[in-house]
């Protein structure tokens, strides 16, 4: 069931979205060689701690962290830990965010140091298509309008689409429906309509669009490992157009 929200909840998830855009930020900073994954975990969960949220991800399924962290071949789910960002890798951060009962949810890819031409092209043509998704955003529209023109922008583009993962619906809880493909034919799924929120999330690869999970049953990487990146923003459906909650203004 898809859970409209009312203006009331709709201000309650842009407090939670300023804080996940704001830790992003935080986080991004701190990217560089030699820092470890789980340290920058450690700097995330303290900034939502101390603005009076709690990190959506940890404990959610059992997940042991604050922040997805996911490199280089890794898709999404990466696990903080030991691991110290190199020069050259790319490094993906998913943050969530839950403050006065509704969460906010976001990713971004980071480059650390100078990267390589194709790494960066996926970085950028990532975050670009989920504004050319947004573009289809809009009240009476299908929610698969969304899902195409992500998928055609990526294509277009040289790069692959991840099937096995999508976006979300999002509010009290950090999952709901409706799912939220990067693929597909237009025309399909609920009508948009005033209120609905959603987590729209591409995930590219360079190489194949196959995936696998570690054996640590949360690290998904891609089957040819190949380079991912990850971009995802909180986004309300309104009247006049999709307002995004995860990007500081």
């Amino acid at each position: 069931m898809i859970i409209i929200k009312n203006d009331k909840e709709i201000d309650l998830m842009r407090k939670a979205g300023k804080i996940v855009a704001e830790t992003l930020l935080v986080v991004e900073k701190n990217i560089k060689p030699g820092i470890t994954t789980a340290e920058l975990d450690r700097i995330a969960e303290e900034f939502i701690t101390k603005h009076g949220a709690k990190p959506s991800f940890k404990g959610l399924y059992g997940f042991p962290a604050s922040l997805c962290i996911s490199v280089n071949e890794q898709v999404v789910h990466g696990i903080p830990g030991r691991y110290v960002l190199k020069e050259g890798d790319i490094v993906s951060v998913d943050c969530g965010a839950i403050i006065d009962g509704y969460h906010g949810d976001a990713a971004r890819t980071f480059a650390v140091g100078n990267i390589s031409e194709e790494a960066q092209k996926l970085i950028e043509v990532t975050k670009e298509s989920f504004f050319k998704g947004l573009e289809a955003a809009k009240v009476g529209n299908n929610l698969t309008d969304i899902s195409n023109e992500i998928q055609k922008y990526i294509e277009a583009s040289g790069f692959s689409v991840v099937r096995d993962f999508v976006g979300h619906g999002i509010g009290k809880d950090l999952h709901e429906d409706p799912e939220v493909p990067n693929f597909g034919r237009p025309g399909r799924g609920p009508k948009l309509v005033t209120g609905m929120a959603l987590a729209i999330e591409p995930m590219v690869n360079v190489g194949s669009h196959r995936v696998k999970t570690l054996g640590d049953d949360w690290t998904v990487i891609t089957s040819d490992k190949s380079l991912s990146a990850h971009y995802e923003n909180t986004v309300i459906i309104l009247p006049d157009g999709p307002e995004i909650l995860t990007l500081v203004k």
